[in-house]
């Protein structure tokens, strides 16, 4: 008899009989509540153990690695089998590790502090002359540099609860995070004026560079979009998140 060609005993696994998931630590909501992966609430823990049943795993199946979001897509030999932390796939980063199909198609936020000149924008063109702020190596700095192009040189942080610490301060006017992760984190004081426009971005799994195990993890994604999962459990996890203004991109 021949053998399906994702049947379990033939995956590609760090470590054979167990789905090994990488995520960041901690990891937020609404895509991990309560730091806690392994409970399967928040969107992109469900999305994991959708996964992984459509690939043969129960969950007592799968095990969870801590993988910091910068290391994770950087290149060389990975101790897990995907890592899923809101990693928007770009053409730099695909040439050193592999992606799946998106999980998650994202647009990026503004958050301003309250009551401040810059609450008021309403296009792309009203952010020039503001400072800016983003966490290193993300989507959404890349995207205060080359959408809003502000005059002054973007601020550029560890981490971004360092950004949200920075505007609060008033050392810089907005920072730009993902929608719904912007919603969830803007503190007291603070606000999502808007999204932008798509840009096409969207987040995908991370494996290997060349690991064959993503053919079967996008049949499985290929599965939960059209089965309707995928939109399930955006509805139940992120909706409360994403009804916000779009800012115009002229």
């Amino acid at each position: 008899s021949t053998t399906a060609p994702c049947a379990k005993d033939t995956l590609n696994l760090v470590n054979p009989g167990t789905l090994t998931v990488g995520t960041d630590d901690p990891a937020y909501p609404p895509w991990v509540l309560k730091n806690d992966p392994a409970s399967g609430k928040g969107y992109e823990s469900a999305v994991a153990y959708e996964v992984a049943d459509r690939l043969g795993f129960s969950e007592d199946e799968v095990t969870w690695v801590s993988v910091p979001f910068n290391k994770s897509y950087a290149p060389g030999p990975k101790d897990f089998d995907f890592d899923i932390n809101q990693i928007s796939v770009t053409p730099e980063r695909s040439q050193v590790v592999t992606f799946s199909g998106s999980y998650y198609d994202v647009s990026q936020a503004l958050i301003v502090n309250d009551g401040t000149p810059i609450a008021s924008a309403t296009a792309v063109s009203d952010l020039k002359g503001y400072r800016f702020g983003a966490q290193i190596g993300t989507t959404s700095l890349q995207f205060i540099n080359e959408v809003i192009q502000p005059t002054q040189q973007s601020q550029v942080y560890d981490s971004t609860s360092d950004a949200l610490t920075a505007l609060k301060n008033g050392q810089i006017d907005g920072t730009v995070l993902d929608l719904p992760t912007a919603s969830y984190s803007a503190g007291k004081g603070q606000s999502v004026v808007g999204q932008f426009e798509s840009t096409g971005e969207h987040f995908g799994l991370l494996f290997e560079k060349n690991n064959p195990l993503v053919t079967c993890v996008n049949a499985a994604l290929d599965d939960m979009r059209t089965g309707g999962v995928l939109d399930e459990l955006e509805t139940t996890y992120l909706a409360d998140y994403l009804d916000v203004p779009t800012i115009s991109s002229t």
